[in-house]
């Protein structure tokens, strides 16, 4: 015998408005998700990547140093190495546009703060979606709740009967509603702040490893941020 309780009995009992709320609120604990398990696997890869970019430093050369980055397209680190040695020979070997009357070092940075802005861009996408669900899901879920209970009333009102085990059921039901939306917000906040701090811990070891790459590129030296002392890696020509 199927309970008089419960999420089948609000499906079951619900109109379209309960329904739609439900089915709503499903689609965005999915989307959710989705979105945290995504992103915490790119998290545990651009750390990895980020412990293995510190093997570039230790290097004969520019290539060796490429080399040890991987050859993985999406590694941040390979393409902002990459991105800093295009940017310093195009200003020494042309002379042509506008950007090129810029030194070295202020073209250097510019280049390798765009190429970090656009993996920020990526690195971050997914994140609007969890704040999104994270902010609405509450007040949706409060809302099919406020259906239902309006709904549980005009039908207690019609029958005549109000006693408690007339009254609890439908009110209990209606109230389930609540919970689905805070059990659907709670995991995206929670997800949310998690990905916001490994996204800053990314994005803290790629603005340095781009501050070393600039002084690399502009002055042959690497500048450690654990050292006041730089520590020369030479630069190949046409490396």
């Amino acid at each position: 015998m199927q309970s008089q309780f419960g999420l089948a009995s609000v499906w079951i009992q619900g109109d379209f408005v309960t329904r739609a709320v439900a089915l709503i609120l499903l689609s965005m604990s999915l989307a959710s998700w989705i979105v945290i398990l995504i992103k915490a696997l790119d998290i545990i890869k651009f750390k990895k990547l980020a412990r293995q970019s510190q093997d570039f430093w230790h290097s004969e050369d520019f290539a060796a140093g490429l080399d040890k980055l991987g050859q993985d397209p999406s590694n941040p680190f390979r393409h902002l190495a990459l991105e800093g040695r295009e940017a310093t020979q195009h200003h020494r070997n042309t002379k042509v546009h506008l950007h090129d009357t810029l030194d070295v070092s202020d073209w250097v940075t510019r280049c390798l703060r765009n190429c970090i802005d656009e993996f920020t861009a990526r690195l971050q996408s997914g994140l609007a979606i969890l704040a999104s669900v994270a902010s609405t899901a509450p007040f949706i879920g409060l809302f099919g709740t406020v259906w239902g209970i309006y709904h549980a009333l005009v039908a207690i009102g019609a029958s005549g009967q109000s006693t408690i085990d007339k009254v609890a059921g439908p009110i209990g039901e209606a109230l389930i509603m609540t919970a689905l939306g805070l059990a659907v917000a709670i995991p995206a906040v929670l997800g949310y702040n998690a990905l916001v701090r490994g996204n800053k811990f990314i994005l803290n070891r790629l603005n340095s490893f781009a501050h070393e790459l600039h002084a690399y590129f502009v002055t042959g030296a690497r500048v450690s941020s654990s050292s006041a002392t730089a520590q020369v890696l030479p630069l190949k020509k046409g490396a």
